[in-house]
């Protein structure tokens, strides 16, 4: 989420509503008026209507709910099109993912107010709804006045007089029982939790019976916490100290990486995809927790690696760079396009050993000699409830079965490619999940079923992750621990031939 998170404006005129949830937005829009440009000689030149903000948000979330869009995708595309100002793009980000991460919190206070039910509503009427409740609950900066107007404004334009009234009278009704917009104290742990954290009740449930009610409801919380911009440091062209040096003397604000000798935390700075080190290779833009997959590896030069699920190679050109270019990288992915985009990374990073190939990962063992790599990558597919900040609709859009299919297909790649590696050499499994069975389980049984497989259950001693949970040579990384995303690595090797 791209929403500026700096402290709160002392004018807010929400200040008092002692929700501790609530989050600041620094940018400086509030509405769609537009003021036709100036000509070099004053006269008013004039420009077709551009889209607004909130126009482009319902229009998003519309998409997602009724075609099946991907927000990231849907908001990238229409946010090309629109060409709107940093400020009213960044107000469309935060509006889009703030309202899918806070989905069904809205919709429990937005259905005491809608006397047919939410659920009765247009699709576009039901969004404009819930922006209008995200701003007024969770973005100080902008005053409820102006939420009601814009969202007025907004209706008569896509609908007609009776549905702007509508809206009109139910932010408006809103607004005066502000008080009464609260979660009951006294409900079941896990329909409280769903409620005031805003995830799936049978998720709450889920992670309840895994973790206990206090560390599933901290993992609730940090789900909603706009993600850390984080970048990884390209040791084949600079240091860590080097770079942070340059990022500082041009004013940006940045800190090393606790968990990642090569990660640096941006705290301020602007879009780093955009800046001149991101285009010469000096750094990718990579979370903290993903950064530890390929310290877990820990290649060495001269060896060959077999990244099995690669695109788009983030990791692969990690553990290039831990090689420093020297040796051999099969970096498989079953989509051929996504052999590209990781050749592309390669390319960016001015790095040589990386071998892109296309396939289906359970054919690996067919198409390479047994024991013929001193390091095999398997970052799984998975359910990905690790990356929930980042992609809040992956909460709604998954469910139980998900978790149960993906894992039938996890045991499979681990069995097909344990014979892939060499006597002594080091096989990590990763996810960016926080589930169990895909996790601990999943290694835990492979070890049953794979003699010749051990865990190294010391391969996080002295680290940051020693504290962490850790079971079958593997850490459990929750997304409030480093304020990451949540991540399963586990380190194996194989003692011997069977």
């Amino acid at each position: 989420m791209s929403g500026n998170t700096s402290g709160r404006s002392a004018n807010s005129p929400n200040k008092g509503n002692g929700n501790p949830n609530r989050r600041p937005y620094a940018g400086k829009s509030t509405g769609s008026k537009n003021t036709g440009s100036q000509s070099s000689g004053g006269a008013a030149r004039t420009e077709r209507p551009k889209t607004s903000p909130r126009a482009l948000a319902v229009k998003v979330l519309s998409a997602v709910e009724q075609e099946g869009a991907y927000s990231n995708l849907e908001l990238n595309r229409r946010l090309k099109e629109a060409e709107l100002s940093p400020a009213d793009a960044g107000l469309a980000t935060e509006l889009v993912y703030g309202t899918i991460a806070r989905l069904n919190t809205l919709d429990y206070f937005l259905e005491r107010f809608v006397a047919k039910g939410i659920a009765k509503l247009q699709p576009w009427v039901r969004s404009l709804l819930r922006i209008s409740v995200y701003q007024m609950m969770y973005l100080d900066r902008i005053p409820e006045h102006a939420v009601v107007s814009e969202a007025v404004n907004l209706a008569k334009k896509l609908g007609h007089q009776g549905i702007s009234g509508m809206v009109n009278g139910v932010l408006r009704n809103m607004i005066r029982s502000r008080d009464e917009l609260r979660i009951p104290d006294d409900l079941p742990a896990a329909e409280r939790i769903a409620l005031e954290h805003s995830h799936p009740q049978w998720m709450v449930q889920r992670w309840i019976s895994q973790y206990g009610e206090e560390t599933a409801e901290a993992i609730c919380k940090a789900n909603n916490e706009p993600p850390a911009v984080s970048v990884r440091v390209n040791s084949t062209m600079t240091t860590r100290d080097k770079l942070m040096r340059e990022m500082e003397s041009t004013g940006a604000v940045v800190e090393p990486s606790r968990i990642s000798p090569d990660g640096i935390l941006v705290r301020s700075g602007g879009n780093m995809a955009l800046t001149s080190w991101y285009r010469d290779g000096l750094f990718s833009v990579q979370d903290e927790s993903s950064m530890l997959v390929a310290e877990a590896v820990a290649p060495e030069e001269g060896q060959t690696v077999l990244d099995c699920c690669a695109a788009p190679g983030g990791k692969t050109a990690h553990m290039a760079e831990k090689m420093q270019d020297r040796g051999q990288i099969i970096a498989n992915d079953v989509h051929a396009h996504k052999r590209q985009l990781i050749m592309d990374q390669a390319n960016r990073l001015g790095l040589g050993c990386i071998d892109a190939v296309t396939g289906d990962a359970l054919d690996l063992d067919e198409r390479y000699p047994h024991a013929s790599f001193d390091r095999i990558l398997l970052d799984a597919p998975c359910s990905g409830l690790g990356v929930i900040r980042r992609k809040p609709d992956v909460k709604w859009t998954k469910s139980p079965e998900d978790i149960e299919d993906i894992s039938g297909l996890q045991r499979q790649l681990l069995d097909r490619v344990a014979p892939l590696l060499k006597p002594g050499g080091v096989l990590v499994y990763s996810t960016c999940t926080i589930e169990p069975a895909e996790n601990e389980l999943m290694v835990a049984d492979f070890l049953k079923r794979h003699p010749e497989y051990q865990a190294l259950d010391s391969a996080w001693a002295g680290t940051e992750m020693e504290k962490w949970k850790s079971v079958n040579g593997g850490v459990q990384i929750l997304p409030q621990y480093a304020h990451s995303d949540g991540f399963y690595i586990a380190r194996l090797t194989r003692a011997a031939d069977e």
